[in-house]
């Protein structure tokens, strides 16, 4: 018996620590977190339903983001509709990176114990009602938030708060890139140890009470772009060097001076723009639809883009929405998504405070409407922030409008007439089913007769929404000679990606090197470009355009095969990764073959080609680094006299497209024109036209000081052409001619002819004979200039 009740005792002490260790499993939160988290929430109201049970991470609290681990690494609880202070517990979330308590209603102060949040990368707490003074620390008894050195922003806009901004609040060891505390009541000096952050890119302190002196000296952060002091009481300016810099302190006395009214930093920015891209010109639908940038009455979904703290400032600058449409633009190319175009417009500040609003619509695909899962599908997309945009614009939230054909009666339809229609459909089909079976076997027996003989029998209107291109003497290639001499298309070698696949070098049995563009499989698009580059290349020869040697079109393949260029593209040279150095003479030369073979293909075809995707990758180097244009998936004929062709859907590379011909799909030469002045310019950088959202254009722009050497721009020049003199010969008009090339007004560019014109003289400024080849050099200037009267060389049928 004693046995017995023992061994029970046992079981039931067995299960104890059993169900103790599920619940210890169960409870997913570090302690301290899941402490901390419980204290936030007695002290705020109105928190979301899901903030039940004492496990933040293992139930998904609404806003809170854990890692691995179950730390708290994430509160993004912007309009939640909080309010209550903020308690000094939120100082215990270790390894908290983002807070985001921004657009609520918080009040008190800001919790001094935040300074201990070592890992916070974004401190947001703007548009709220916090009050008091900024911490900072004292010693080692209390933190503060100058402790906070992984920090990129600080965001305290639009509160109550008060007091001098502590000199102490700023050092040389931390990394804030965006301060902003407008729209408080912060009174004193403008804090010098502002001058000790290196990485600050802009400083927005607006609709404060601050006075006295702006001196940016001489120790300033040289990322700095924007300085915006608005409605202060600042009663002197001293300008920085940089040009680059935007500053603005209309509403201060200091613009209340004589000869300071006029100036630039007295300007009110400009707080809305009715700019569109892509502006749609089409007749008005009716019905409660609008019309897609096709001009095809439609029901778009729509929305507003609200970006919290975007890195710039005004609406002037038109390329920054261009960049935002074309991102969700390409994002939207997944099929998957059914969206035919984008189309954004009416971008406009929040009265507020530093908030970007967008007005967002995304057109279906060949319907009228999106169903249901679509619709949900591209919202989604938004809501889970799957789309990321570019990182100048910020972080994002999106308000989806209700959509029309959902919000009941705006799309009718008749039952009876449906199901009509439906079984009429479906006996026409039976019908048609019989008696076409007869003649697919006859045309399978022709199409067997004859696909010997024509590389093109099966492309005709049954099996191809395009025409068989007009060829002139490219050569046609059977599936299994391409997949000989590519070894079965190994992906050894596979060499990178063209317009619309992957690229392979191969080797016929002769010896000759081969490049061979594999289209993706199933890609309509792709057999539109196939189509267009043959006819192009077909009967284009130059020595500064990629020859193409012929094509494949069997077992439903695309392939396109070209002399194969050993030294890569422009890119690969450019980023190091071909080990190839490019000297300044070397880079002339490139820009020099590049430019006609452009030229050549603007002034000498006929019909004139635009390749329509100039870029540094689209720019080949043969052995002797001699440039070849290529990839003309994309190009267009243009053969009406004006030379001015209208395009339904623009296409190019951002970071080199026109954004004349992105505002209004008017296709001309001047498009590759502009292109090529961004290569001009990567070719002076040596960076890619975009990075970490700044775009070269206007880099170069802001920084030139045609009173100084090399214009002041040796911080952006590639430090592989600076010679130790420090002088370039020819160096100030190779800017010059480059920027000229990418005015926004297409007319004010010059011709690819003309650049080619220019591009030779300062070559002669450099001492160089820009008319031999790179990998000749005894001829002289006569001999070189006797020919055939084509000034690019060119043989083009």
């Amino acid at each position: 018996m004693v046995l017995k009740m023992s061994s029970r005792i046992q079981v039931c002490m067995l299960l104890i620590l059993t169900f103790c260790q599920i619940c210890s499993v169960s409870a997913l939160t570090n302690g301290l977190d899941a402490s901390a988290l419980q204290a936030l929430k007695s002290e705020w109201t109105r928190f979301p339903e899901n903030w039940k049970g004492s496990d933040p991470c293992g139930t998904n609290w609404v806003g809170i983001t854990c890692n691995n681990n179950n730390h708290v690494i994430s509160m993004n609880l912007m309009e939640c509709g909080f309010s209550g202070e903020i308690p000094e517990s939120i100082g215990s979330l270790e390894q908290l990176i983002t807070l985001s308590l921004n657009s609520n209603k918080f009040s008190g102060t800001i919790p001094a114990s935040i300074g201990r949040l070592s890992k916070l990368n974004w401190f947001d707490i703007a548009d709220n009602q916090i009050e008091g003074t900024i911490p900072v620390s004292n010693g080692t008894s209390s933190p503060g938030l100058d402790m906070l050195l992984e920090t990129k922003h600080f965001h305290f806009g639009n509160n109550k708060l008060s007091g001098d901004i502590p000199e102490k609040l700023f050092s040389s060891n931390m990394t804030l890139i965006h301060v902003r505390l407008d729209r408080n009541k912060l009174t004193g000096d403008i804090p010098s140890s502002l001058n000790n952050l290196t990485d600050l890119n802009e400083l927005v302190l607006k609709r404060n009470q601050l006075n006295a002196t702006l001196d940016f000296g001489t120790n300033y952060s040289k990322q700095l772009e924007l300085v915006d002091l608005q409605n202060n009481e600042i009663t002197i300016y001293k300008p920085a060097a940089n040009k680059g810099i935007q500053v603005i302190l209309a509403d201060n006395p200091v613009c209340q001076e004589a000869g300071n009214q006029q100036s630039d930093f007295c300007r009110t920015i400009q707080h809305n723009t009715d700019f569109s891209v892509p502006q749609i010109n089409c007749s008005p639908c009716g019905q409660g639809r609008e019309p897609s940038p096709a001009c095809r009455c439609v029901y778009p979904i729509t929305g507003k883009l609200i970006f919290r703290s975007p890195s710039f400032s005004g609406f002037s600058n038109n390329t920054n929405f261009i960049m935002l449409h074309q991102g969700i633009a390409d994002f939207f190319r997944d099929p998957s998504y059914q969206v035919d175009s984008v189309a954004i417009r009416n971008f406009r500040e929040t009265a507020t405070g530093h908030q970007l609003l967008v007005d967002l619509l995304l057109f279906p695909l060949n319907k009228e409407s999106f169903n249901q899962t679509e619709m949900n599908s591209a919202i989604s997309a938004f809501s889970t922030h799957t789309y990321d945009p570019p990182a100048i614009f910020g972080p994002y939230i999106f308000r989806a409008d209700q959509y029309r054909p959902f919000s009941g009666g705006s799309i009718s339809t008749n039952t009876g007439i449906i199901i009509g229609a439906v079984v009429g459909a479906v006996v026409l089909v039976m019908l048609l089913t019989i008696a076409g079976i007869y003649g697919l076997r006859q045309k399978k027996r022709a199409e067997k007769a004859t696909g010997q003989n024509n590389p093109f029998a099966k492309w005709n209107k049954s099996t191809s929404s395009v025409d068989a291109p007009q060829l002139m003497g490219a050569k046609a290639f059977t599936f299994e000679e391409l997949r000989k001499c590519t070894d079965n298309f190994s992906p050894a070698n596979d060499v990178g990606g063209g317009g619309y696949g992957k690229v392979y070098k191969g080797i016929l049995p002769s010896g000759k090197l081969l490049a061979i563009k594999r289209a993706q499989q199933g890609s309509s698009q792709g057999e539109l470009e196939f189509k267009t580059e043959i006819e192009l290349l077909s009967r284009v020869h130059h020595k500064n355009v990629v020859k193409l040697l012929g094509f494949c079109f069997d077992r439903n393949e695309q392939m396109l095969v070209y002399e194969y260029i050993p030294n890569g593209s422009l890119t690969d040279s450019l980023s190091g990764k071909n080990g190839i150095r490019l000297d300044w003479t070397r880079r002339l030369k490139i820009a020099l073959g590049s430019s006609r073979g452009l030229a050549s293909l603007h002034e000498l075809a006929d019909p004139p080609i635009i390749n329509r995707d100039i870029k540094s990758n689209n720019i080949l180097l043969d052995e002797s680094l001699n440039a070849k244009v290529a990839d003309f998936g994309l190009s267009k004929l243009v053969g009406d006299p004006e030379k001015n062709h209208v395009t339904t859907q623009v296409k190019g590379t951002m970071g080199y497209l026109d954004p004349e011909y992105y505002m209004t799909n008017q296709l001309t030469e001047k498009t590759d024109v502009y292109g090529f002045g961004v290569v001009m310019l990567e070719l002076l950088t040596g960076k890619s036209p975009i990075v970490g959202g700044k775009y070269v254009v206007k880099e170069v722009k802001a920084k030139m000081d045609k009173s100084r050497n090399l214009y002041d721009l040796q911080e952006l020049v590639d430090t592989t052409i600076i010679p130790n003199s420090g002088n370039l010969n020819g160096f100030e008009k190779n800017v010059d001619l480059a920027l000229r090339c990418v005015d926004e007004e297409g007319v004010k560019r010059p011709s690819m002819g003309e650049v080619v014109k220019e591009i030779e003289n300062i070559m002669q400024l450099a001492g160089l004979n820009p008319y031999i080849d790179s990998a000749t050099n005894s001829r002289t200037y006569e001999e070189a200039s006797k020919g055939s009267g084509d000034p690019y060389g060119n043989e083009i049928q």
